[in-house]
């Protein structure tokens, strides 16, 4: 047989397709098909395809081929081959015949007994592996199949702690996998694990003294990691890098300054957006000081990242400790955003879905070649039902479980709309003001169905797109390539008015991140080093690093701020640090230090941002009534008439200067500074005739 080489495989529900590649001259066989291991039915060929070196044989049978049975293909006096099932999640009928829309998936745990449920519809055989806390020992269970192709199995007496695997047979290969509606894990999620959920009950939420939010522009959002901003050596937080230390309290730099959550409570933002929190691949748990990663290499969608937890080896170390550090921001007013990651995982091959259910779980090119639009060599197939319903179901987790307060997704450019929408449905329903974005980005030029794209924003008016115009004016006007002035002036308005040719991206600026800087793209500090060399002094660096700030504080839409941009962060030069290390990437608490006065400055833009709402709305239809646009010498000018917050005024202005030099500007009648470098101080009431703007700043006056 070194020389023939043979393969079966069902290609339609009643069709089996037998493939012969041999170097030797054909002989005729008889076929027959083995069920389970028993039944042997004799096939007749309906169609024969041959060429010097393959022969191709169809056999129709004589009824659609019903899953859940094991099925061999013999050739009789040559051999026996698996028949392969791979194409059956492709057929048409498929998602129809086989769509689940139960809430029992996983191990439901009661003190009496634990009951596992599977969806597995092309597997012949899951047989459920389990080993007790207290044992060493594994048990295997077989599953039983049942409607919808999922396998059940419950198992008698207290099964809290113990460890779980299921061995699922697709085309005559086992494979072990874990479960992908686990909640709970070991380390490195090597198995799943069985909890009682109920025993994290009297974790408070603490969601009773929120503020509610009325629109997306009254949030300030910070970005950051639980590993980044707790473990510089510089300040006294104990337990680095972990959930624990994110919430604790009192702790300071070494020159006495607030850190970690002392320091984010500090600044006056209403959103922290946390880097993924779910469980990640590459980033040993027991070993979290060896390897470092940001965590948008997705494992696990409901269990909390191991190397977060005080104690990875208690899997409920990591529930308690994620839902501690959520209730705890809530009680200081501060709603979490889960960073979720829907669109791809870390090994495709090697994750429980495709161990599961082969075939189904990801996107396919028109050539059948998986999808790798993420880059990451797999793209999940959202639209698919029962992939949807995983995402939907992991989503009502984080929200009902762990009290999060918006998701902002990874490329959700991947995602497809509906299932978009049916989980925004379902935050609303909990949360009325929950927060929704992402990465609008256009990767995907085969998908059929409508996908999380900006060019689909219409489809998703509850949603908010990065806006990369934003970024890219702002920082090249910032840093004197006053060619763009324009598209600075356009990107104050959230890019929600057509201004100086550039086209609007949606109605309203309520749909646009304004940002300067996330975790994925060079500082701004690193940009403005970049593009302006040994010219500016570090002052002037800082000075244009706070004006960066500013400008996303006075601008229409949702203000976005990465940690550290507010004192002037640099990653020396890398631009994309997901794996590089503390030294890149930890917060560092000695600038802030060094730098207290930058810190100061942006709490008090923040808080003038709170107070000098200045847009009477954020729908591009109004902006030209009441918004208007001037220049001096290199710096900006804007104007906005009636303000809702300063009544007293006909107008407020706005004056930018990112020059290094001095900018006047004199009026007919006495303005009054309602906003300086130190932010908000309208209340003390400061009267001029000539304003005076600093170089690398911006001032608000009110006009009678």
């Amino acid at each position: 047989m070194k020389d023939t080489f043979l393969s079966a495989r069902l290609v339609e529900k009643d069709l089996i397709r037998l493939s012969v590649f041999s170097a030797t001259p054909y002989q005729k066989f008889e076929v027959k098909l083995i069920v389970d291991d028993v039944e042997e039915v004799k096939l007749t060929s309906t169609k024969f395809v041959s060429t010097p070196n393959s022969m191709m044989f169809d056999y129709r049978l004589d009824k659609p081929l019903p899953l859940g049975h094991s099925y061999a293909i013999a050739l009789v006096g040559w051999a026996i081959i698996p028949l392969d099932m791979s194409e059956v999640p492709t057929f048409p009928s498929f998602n129809e015949a086989f769509y689940y829309d139960g809430d029992d998936l996983g191990a439901t745990y009661s003190k009496e007994e634990t009951s596992f449920a599977l969806w597995a519809p092309v597997a012949s055989e899951v047989t459920l592996k389990f080993r007790k806390r207290t044992s060493t020992r594994w048990h295997y269970h077989p599953m039983e199949r049942s409607a919808k192709g999922v396998y059940r199995l419950t198992i008698k007496g207290d099964m809290e702690y113990a460890e779980y695997l299921y061995i699922v047979t697709n085309s005559g290969v086992s494979r072990v996998a874990t479960d992908p509606y686990a909640k709970a894990s070991s380390p490195n999620g090597e198995s799943s694990v069985v909890l009682d959920m109920s025993r994290f009950n009297g974790i408070p939420s603490n969601e009773e003294g929120l503020s509610r939010l009325n629109s997306y522009i009254d949030a300030i959002i910070y970005e950051g990691n639980v590993r980044d901003l707790t473990i510089d050596p510089h300040t006294n937080i104990e337990n680095k890098g972990t959930f624990k230390a994110l919430y604790q309290e009192g702790c300071l730099t070494k020159g006495g300054h607030p850190a970690g959550f002392d320091y984010i409570k500090s600044l006056g933002i209403t959103h922290l957006q946390l880097l993924p929190i779910a469980d990640f691949k590459t980033v040993n748990e027991l070993h979290p000081e060896e390897k470092y990663n940001w965590g948008y290499d997705p494992q696990q969608y409901m269990v909390p990242e191991g190397s977060y937890a005080s104690d990875v080896l208690d899997p409920e170390c990591r529930i308690r400790e994620c839902k501690e550090m959520i209730s705890s921001y809530h009680k200081a007013g501060i709603k979490i955003v889960m960073d979720v990651v829907f669109n791809h995982v870390y090994d495709y091959v090697n994750s429980s879905f495709e161990k599961i259910v082969p075939n189904y779980y990801f996107r396919k090119r028109a050539t059948s070649a998986l999808s790798n639009c993420s880059g990451c060599g797999n793209d999940l197939a959202t639209e698919k039902q029962m992939v949807r319903k995983l995402i939907l179901d992991a989503c009502k987790w984080w929200i009902d479980m762990y009290r999060v307060d918006g998701f902002r997704f990874d490329l959700m450019g991947l995602v497809d709309v509906e299932t978009l929408n049916l989980i925004r449905d379902y935050a609303r329903s909990v949360k009325p003001d929950f927060m929704l974005y992402g990465e609008g980005w256009n990767m995907d030029q085969e998908t059929r169905v409508p996908l999380g794209k900006m060019e689909n924003a219409k489809l998703l008016k509850d949603f908010a797109f990065f806006n990369d115009s934003f970024r890219e004016y702002n920082k090249k006007y910032l840093t004197h390539d006053f060619y763009h002035n324009g598209g600075y002036k356009y990107a104050l308005m959230g890019s929600s008015m057509t201004y100086s040719q550039i086209h609007a991206k949606w109605d309203d600026a309520v749909q646009s991140i304004n940002y300067i800087e996330c975790h994925d793209n060079a500082t701004f500090f690193d940009y403005i080093t970049k593009e302006l060399g040994d010219t500016p002094t570090l002052e002037n660096k800082l000075g244009l690093c706070s004006l960066g700030l500013v400008s996303i504080l006075i601008s229409n839409g949702v203000p976005f701020i990465h940690a550290g941009q507010e004192i002037g962060l640099s990653k020396f030069g890398k631009d994309n640090t997901y794996n590089l290390g503390d030294s890149f990437n930890q917060f560092p608490y000695d600038l802030v230090d060094e730098r207290f006065d930058m810190v100061e400055r942006f709490k008090g833009m923040v808080n003038a941002r709170k107070t000098s709402r200045l847009f009477l709305t954020s729908a591009s239809k109004d902006f030209a009534s009441y918004v208007e646009f001037d220049d001096l010498e290199r710096s900006v000018v804007m104007t906005i008439k009636n303000p809702i917050t300063y009544p007293q005024f006909k107008a407020v202005q706005l004056i930018v200067n990112p020059t290094f030099h001095l900018v006047t500007k004199r009026y007919d009648e006495p303005v009054t500074l309602l906003i300086g470098t130190a932010g908000d101080v309208s209340k003390a009431n400061f009267q001029m005739e000539t304003v005076m703007v600093n170089h690398c700043s911006c001032i608000m006056v009110g006009i009678k």
